[in-house]
């Protein structure tokens, strides 16, 4: 694993459905898998989003997954493939799982990572053991994301042109407290951000997907931070109400980033969640 200064480390790449997928991997590769799947944002990855979790998972015997979605980290970020849809973020992410010999997992997503694991235990129920979800996107329609004030933020900067301090800027508006935005944070996905084209962000295509949550059979855990500036409130009672095995657990003082705001009480929950839950 190659690491450059300041930048999230650089492991393996495989290429899926065209596109080269780049993944970090850690732990007992006979452990049951748990894939980590990051939010949207300029410059984000599954490092910058879970670098404070991974030891966690492995310590307790999972083997860990951590690819960077199509257009984000070190993964390709094409244009000529038309829009960003949550399909062409679970098909090529698919893909890459079942090259690295993965049948069934758990799925661990924030944000779009939430709402790509969602759409992927929809449609393929037998793959996914459980679900953990942070403020998980794709639970209503895209305009009602465009109107939050982090993700209408977000796109004003992008729109215009992503620069260090604006990238620090928006990361931020994650937090409830900006102490989590240091500056080796901000370095980590600014090295990403000036090099991700805008069409990752600008073109990217999400359904609805909380009418069909009821669909869903597996365990659901779904962590939300009370003052999340990014996911419409009304999405918690569509996690809550998901199925009779679903648990919802809202957090004070907390953005949109509890894996890293409270990331000791989210590593225990979680892990217990996925032992006996």
């Amino acid at each position: 694993m190659a690491t450059r200064q300041n930048a999230p480390p650089e492991g393996q790449y495989i290429d899926a459905d065209q596109v080269r997928i780049h993944y970090l991997e850690f732990g007992d590769r006979n452990g049951h898998p748990i894939v980590f799947l990051h939010g949207s944002g300029p410059g984000n990855s599954a490092w910058a989003n879970f670098h404070l979790n991974k030891d966690a998972f492995v310590k307790a015997g999972y083997r860990v997954i951590m690819p960077d979605l199509v257009g984000f980290g070190y993964s390709d970020k094409p244009t000529d493939k038309g829009d960003y849809t949550l399909d062409f973020f679970c098909t090529t992410l698919m893909n890459a799982l079942k090259k690295l010999g993965v049948e069934n997992c758990s799925f661990i997503g924030n944000s779009l990572g939430g709402g790509v694991a969602i759409q992927i235990a929809l449609d393929n129920p037998e793959f996914v053991s459980k679900l953990i979800l942070m403020g998980p996107g794709c639970l209503e329609e895209q305009s009602a994301y465009w109107s939050m004030p982090g993700i209408k933020k977000m796109m004003e900067v992008n729109s215009a042109g992503v620069s260090k301090k604006t990238q620090g800027d928006i990361m931020r508006l994650f937090t409830y407290d900006s102490k989590h935005i240091t500056p080796e944070l901000i370095d980590m996905r600014w090295i990403i951000a000036k090099d991700q084209p805008k069409e990752v962000l600008s073109t990217m295509r999400t359904p609805e997907l909380g009418s069909r949550m009821s669909e869903l059979t597996c365990p659901i855990l779904t962590f939300w931070g009370a003052d999340d500036e990014f996911m419409p409130p009304q999405g918690k009672e569509k996690c809550l109400k998901s199925n009779l095995k679903s648990r919802f657990i809202e957090i004070n003082a907390c953005g949109h980033w509890v894996m890293i705001e409270h990331s000791r009480m989210f590593n225990s929950m979680s892990i217990d969640f996925l032992k006996f839950g």
